[in-house]
């Protein structure tokens, strides 16, 4: 079969594995944007907030009974469907109700938390609006599964295009198409939130740095733009943290290069060029638009979503949780090393490309930083950090390369090996 018809597959069997879980995949925050999409179609708060809570009771009592049918003592209970449905919808529709009748009816968000929490959401209009059509046309639980399935479906298939604009061979561009299946990208791509989204478009702009690498730096540099625009609308910290990593990678490469005697070339000034314009455009367009301070976010974060008074002295508590959060963090990585291990295979694969492996890296470190200013080990799956397995996904296959090569019988490698020294 052809390449295209390969990475179709891939993606059809993982759409069909991920029917295994239509509902109960969300996490708090997924009503928040459930509800915002719901408000852009022109739902009414109340409307938007029954859909919403019916569909987050419908999974909460759907993980209910499949963890019952499995528990040793009460698998021969009564189904709890209804009654795990009840509670749910009687504590979300107090919640709510007590709020709308405090007068908190601004924005697009139903107001399932206080206002200033809901303002974060509200300056991350880019998911709401992929999810939008999704459910309008198809209602909210198979709305917001296909687009979970689509977005991550989108994110293997860029790894694929990615590793072809390298020229590695077909077999491992699918390897790692199917490794971001597999691995955490894939699962939380599935979850009604930004990471799937955000996972996408930083892969886009890994691309884009991999096609202005190949000279084709016009193209390039018209992808990393238009993504890192596209990840201010999802998060803007993303957009952010990116387009710093992009920058100094940039940079190092130019540095490098200039020290071995050669231009830096077209394509990394380019890039470089439009990461440093992103990052400082993030913060005057934030600042612009009055979104929420990072002293704000670190409230939240000390607070437990403004459950509490302000902390009158914030940063220093978050440097002090966080030496104990990545002291604890590293104990536990120590017990279960998968994904340091990963981390480690995924970076020697990289930097056996220097000038693209830079780009990998700035972009998997995005991951770190993210982690880093939410310092909170019982977030669910690790789901800050996933953009770090992006550096397995592309690196492991860079990696094996050599041996595949070795194995494959390949046709003349000019064009390749002038694409291998720019990367270089």
């Amino acid at each position: 079969m052809r390449p295209r018809t390969w990475v179709l597959v891939l993606a059809a069997v993982f759409a069909l594995f991920q029917l295994a879980g239509v509902t109960g995949r969300d996490t708090p925050d997924s009503k928040n944007y459930v509800s915002y999409a719901l408000s852009l179609g022109g739902a009414s708060k109340r409307e938007a907030a029954a859909a919403t809570i019916d569909w987050a009771c419908s999974g909460e009592a759907s993980i209910a009974r499949r963890n019952q049918s499995v528990d040793v003592k009460h698998f021969h209970g009564a189904d709890p469907t209804r009654r795990v449905t009840k509670r749910c919808r009687d504590f979300e529709w107090g919640v709510v109700e007590r709020r709308l009748a405090a007068g908190q009816t601004g924005g697009h968000t139903v107001p399932f938390m206080p206002a200033r929490f809901m303002r974060i959401f509200e300056v991350r209009p880019g998911y709401p609006v992929f999810l939008l059509p999704f459910v309008t046309v198809l209602g909210v639980t198979w709305g917001v599964w296909l687009a979970s399935v689509l977005v991550s479906v989108a994110g293997g298939i860029l790894v694929f295009l990615i590793l072809r604009t390298l020229s590695v061979p077909v077999p491992l561009a699918l390897t790692g198409q199917a490794l971001y299946y597999v691995l955490p990208c894939g699962t939380t791509a599935m979850r009604p939130m930004t990471e799937g989204l955000m996972l996408a478009l930083t892969l886009a702009v890994v691309w884009g740095c991999a096609l202005a690498l190949t000279r084709q730096a016009r193209a390039g540099a018209v992808l990393v733009a238009g993504s890192l625009l596209a990840l201010f609308t999802v998060k803007h910290s993303q957009s952010l943290f990116l387009g710093l990593c992009v920058a100094a990678a940039g940079t190092a490469v130019a540095v490098r290069r200039r020290w071995r005697g050669r231009a830096p070339g077209r394509g990394v000034v380019t890039v470089t060029a439009v990461g440093c314009c992103a990052a400082l455009g993030t913060v005057l367009l934030a600042r612009l638009l009055h979104y929420p301070s990072e002293s704000e976010s670190l409230q939240d974060l000390l607070t437990s979503h403004f459950s509490g008074p302000d902390r009158a002295h914030p940063w220093s508590e978050l440097l002090h949780l966080e030496s104990n959060f990545w002291l604890e963090w590293a104990r536990r990585q120590l017990w279960e090393p998968l994904f340091v291990a990963a981390l480690a295979a995924g970076a020697w694969g990289a930097l056996r490309r220097p000038a693209f492996g830079a780009f990998l890296l700035a972009a998997a470190f995005t991951g770190i930083l993210t982690q880093a200013g939410h310092p909170d080990i019982n977030i669910w799956g690790n789901r800050l950090i996933v953009l770090a397995w992006l550096l397995p996904v592309v690196g492991v296959p860079l990696l094996l390369e050599p041996v595949v090569r070795r194995r494959l019988p390949l046709p003349a490698q000019g064009h390749g090996e002038r694409q291998a020294h720019s990367m270089r």
